[in-house]
């Protein structure tokens, strides 16, 4: 027996709708299609919390519908008309609140250390990156908090996208990934959307990133400067007690002249640098084995020891260190040999009691 429409919009009246009527009176059938006995169609409800409610009649439709001689499968899809009701969310980009006395520490976090270079390109959110791995894989409770207002780059390298929720409006829920609770602007704007804003807009940004997002207990929070010398970094330093700073430079002139820039800007700030690090130090051909040094080599170390300054290390340049930033899972999260520098840079900085 070939089963036709007029029988099935007789079967879907014979269920109730828990507010009154059935699914035909109501009008909630969509797209009812009969194909021999094959039965699909849409239950389109008016919100969201219908739809929720409406979840026994479209079992018992289904169970009604299967029982009729000639039905050999049916589909129902469930869909509502508006978006379900957002939770309370934080607007980020206010203007800073008023800031009485220095810098202040923020409660469970036990140690701050800003990851910063004098100009762009010379890998700093590669090495806050797999530095906040590494020190989680030494078992350090590790937070990463992306400060590049502009260009945030840590939900990318990080691989997380989902947007930080806020239970009361206030408090902002942050992150975790590969061991490390993280947060970023670039987690409550779209992918694409450009931040324009001016210096109070950034500074209000940067004071709620810090104060409003449920760290937790922290040994240590590691922050991802924007390159440069300013308003976050004087905002950052003048408002928040720094353990202190990384510097992040390549080896060659044209770097240093900029990371010299910002050594003296932590100077002027009274902010502890507690090393250098020469990043895109040594490049070893993965083809051939050919060790280069693109950037020359190093210059960084010799800027520490002329400056009496903690040389922590050098980092290569390597392919799969950037392809592992891009896919979302840091290098010193991975066996790759190249995840044992920044593993080697961890045991540095809790040796040193920084991390």
């Amino acid at each position: 027996m070939e089963i036709d429409r007029d029988q099935v919009i007789r079967v879907l009246a014979g269920v109730a709708h828990p507010g009154g009527g059935d699914l035909v009176s109501r009008d909630l059938i969509r797209a009812l299609a009969v194909d021999g006995g094959a039965v699909r169609f849409v239950i389109e409800a008016a919100t969201p919390d219908e739809a929720r409610s409406l979840a026994p009649a479209q079992g018992e439709a289904e169970a009604r519908l299967r029982a009729l001689p000639g039905v050999e499968a049916v589909q129902v899809v469930m869909t509502a008309h508006g978006p379900a009701p957002k939770p309370p969310s934080v607007k980020i980009g206010q203007h800073p609140s008023p800031h009485q006395g220095g810098p202040q520490r923020i409660s469970g976090i036990d140690r701050i250390v800003a990851v910063a270079s004098g100009k762009g390109g010379v890998g700093t959110s590669t090495v806050a990156s797999n530095l906040a791995v590494a020190l989680a894989r030494k078992g350090r409770r590790v937070g990463l908090l992306d400060a590049d207002i502009y260009g945030p780059s840590q939900p990318k390298m990080m691989g997380v996208s989902k947007r930080p929720s806020s239970p009361d409006g206030k408090i902002i829920e942050p992150l975790i990934a590969h061991g490390v609770t993280m947060m970023s602007i670039g987690l409550m704007l779209k992918e694409d959307e450009a931040v324009v804003w001016r210096g109070p807009m950034l500074m209000g940004a940067l004071q709620q990133l810090l104060g409003q997002v449920a760290w937790g207990k922290l040994d240590v929070l590691i922050i991802d400067l924007p390159p440069g010398t300013g308003d976050v970094q004087l905002t950052l330093c003048q408002r928040t007690h720094l353990t202190g700073a990384i510097v992040v430079s390549t080896p060659q002139d044209v770097a240093l002249l900029d990371a010299r820039k910002a050594l003296d800007m932590f100077q002027k700030l009274k902010t502890p640098v507690l090393g250098l690090i020469e990043n895109m130090s040594t490049f070893v051909c993965p083809n051939c084995g050919h060790e280069s040094h693109i950037f020359g080599h190093g210059g960084v170390a010799a800027e520490a020891a002329k400056l009496d300054l903690p040389f922590l290390g050098e980092l290569p340049l390597a392919l799969d260190v950037r392809v592992a930033g891009d896919s979302g899972t840091p290098i010193a999260a991975t066996d790759s040999p190249l995840a044992a520098p920044y593993l080697a840079l961890a045991e540095r900085m809790i040796a040193g009691g920084m991390g």
